[in-house]
């Protein structure tokens, strides 16, 4: 797998998890403390970290060809 498609992978898993978790944790904060705020700290933390486990996973696949 090349260098291209891992970034591009990790790309589309960070952007999908950032937004994902930013709306999550907005209306978490809207219904539970009648504050709509999302928490861009967690939402960010989340998306990096499952960007790059998720495009480790998925190379290793690959690579062992399951």
């Amino acid at each position: 797998m090349n260098t291209k498609k891992i970034l591009t992978f990790f790309a589309g898993v960070f952007t999908v998890t950032f937004v994902v978790s930013a709306i999550v944790t907005f209306f978490y904060s809207w219904i539970a403390h009648g504050t709509a705020m999302a928490e861009w700290g967690t939402a960010f933390r989340l998306a990096v970290i499952l960007g790059f486990v998720m495009t480790w996973v998925h190379a290793r696949d690959i690579k062992t060809g399951k």
